[in-house]
Order: structure tokens, then C-alpha cells, then sequence
């Protein structure tokens, strides 16, 4: 093998992944599609299957100039998705929480005291008087 055929090889392997890759990406695409009922991802994945050079340059012509907005939109929604989850996450953790912001508020002597006391039995759910509420 000299250096010419070993460089046509590995123009050739390349395009191969590329073409793996667009197949992905087009295939990827239809699943993500909402619009599409379940016959009609169907008829496309066999269309780019069975046929797949014309399958895809099909695709490409006629759904590609929409295949970015669909992309957008899921990255969009998995943004969204993975914020609520933080901001889940990283909330404080209940009255554990609450009782240090009060004791922080005492010591600055932002609230009396008294306020204090009150303000921990409501977040702890008894009376002022230190009983359990029904």
C-alpha cells in the first residue's frame, strides 16, 4: 500500500463517519419532532434506510431547513429542565434553614428576641406556649 492509497483510505473511512453521523443526526431528528405521528417517522426511517442516499438527500430537502429550530428548541428544553433541577437542589433545606436566617436576624438584632421565639415555634409548628398544634 503506498501513501497515495493509504490517504484515499482514510478519505474514505472519514466520509463513511460523516455519512454514519448525518444519519444519526437525521434520525435523531425525526424522533425529536413533536409534528410527526408515529406512521409517518416510521415511513421516514425506512425510506433512509432501505434507500439511503436518496433517503437522506430527501430528508435534507425537505425537513433540513427545519432541523436547527428542532435542535434549538430540545437544547432549550434540556436547558430549562437542568435549571429547575438546580434550583431544586440548591433551595434551602426546610427549617433547618429558616432557623439559622432567624438566629442570623436575632444576632444582628434585626428581630427581638421575642420575635425570635415566635417566629421558631411557627417554623418549627408548635404554639408560642410550646405545645404541638393538632
Amino acid at each position: 500500500m503506498d501513501f497515495w492509497d493509504f490517504i484515499g483510505a482514510i478519505f474514505w473511512f472519514m466520509l463513511l463517519v460523516a455519512w454514519f453521523w448525518l444519519l444519526i443526526a437525521i434520525v435523531t431528528d425525526l424522533f425529536r419532532d413533536r409534528n410527526l405521528s408515529g406512521w409517518a417517522k416510521g415511513l421516514w426511517c425506512l425510506f433512509v434506510i432501505l434507500l439511503p442516499w436518496l433517503g437522506v438527500l430527501v430528508y435534507l430537502i425537505a425537513r433540513g431547513g427545519t432541523m436547527h429550530e428542532r435542535s434549538l428548541e430540545h437544547a432549550q428544553r434540556s436547558d430549562q429542565e437542568f435549571r429547575r433541577y438546580v434550583q431544586d437542589v440548591a433551595q434551602p433545606s426546610g427549617v433547618a434553614d429558616e432557623l439559622a436566617k432567624l438566629a442570623d436576624l436575632r444576632d444582628r438584632n434585626v428581630i427581638s428576641a421575642a420575635d425570635y421565639e415566635a417566629a421558631k415555634a411557627k417554623t418549627l409548628g408548635q404554639s408560642p406556649a410550646g405545645s404541638m398544634n393538632p
